[in-house]
This record gives structure tokens, sequence and C-alpha cells, in this order.
């Protein structure tokens, strides 16, 4: 099995989810984000004490963007295609196997990552025992 290159270390600046205005005061206002456009929002203007509003300064660092905890980037294989792709690339990214593969073409991928040394995130995802009689 591959390792991870070498990389700086992965730093999330928040890991909260930004919360929406007035969401915690009504239950018809859900939780997830939405921009403010009230010409008096307090949120909007950015008063003190309020709700803090997203914006780039919590952004990720490039180099670290998008990459899981073991070093690796997630590529998603949709097909047997996809996979070929990861030949020159698999210490940076790992293969994670969509969610619409079958059983048989998933051990068929498994086996064809094996011989090209890619690392795979959800090997284990519908994988039955064979009994044995």
């Amino acid at each position: 099995m591959p390792t991870a290159l070498p990389h700086p270390a992965i730093v999330h600046k928040r890991t909260t989810k930004f919360k929406r205005h007035h969401s915690d005061r009504y239950n018809r206002v859900g939780e997830s984000w939405r921009r403010p456009k009230g010409i008096d929002n307090r949120v909007r203007r950015r008063f003190k004490g309020q709700l803090p509003m997203p914006n780039c300064g919590y952004g990720s660092d490039k180099r670290t963007k998008f990459m899981l905890s073991n070093g690796f980037r997630p590529f998603l294989i949709k097909n047997a295609g996809d996979l070929e792709v990861l030949l020159m690339h698999n210490r940076s990214y790992a293969a994670v196997f969509a969610h619409g593969l079958s059983a048989p073409t998933r051990a068929k991928l498994l086996k064809r990552a094996g011989e090209l040394d890619v690392k795979v995130m959800n090997a284990n995802a519908r994988v039955r025992k064979v009994e044995h009689e």
C-alpha cells in the first residue's frame, strides 16, 4: 500500500459550521447558511457580538485543501477507466468508489487497484464474505 507524500501540517481554521441569522429564534428558519440581505441587518453590517459571516479569510491552506487526515486527497471512481488515471498519482490521491458501483464491479476495481498500487478509502464497502460449503 502506498504512503502519502510529505506535506505541511493540516490546519483547520474553523471546524464549526456557519449558522444562519435567526435560525435559533424561529423554527421555520433552517440552520444552513444564507447571506443576510436586509438593509438594517446587524450580521451583514458586521456589528460586534453578532454571528460571523463566511469570507475568504476562513479558507484552508492551498497546499492542504481537501486533504484527508492520512495525507491523501480523495478521487471519486465512477467507472473502470477512472482508476487508470491514478497510476501516476498514487501517492497524492486515494480512490473512493462511488455509491452506484455494483459489488462485482467493485471487486474487479479493487483487484486492479492492488495491481496499480492505489489506496482505496472505502475498500470494504459492499463486500460480502464468501461462504464455504
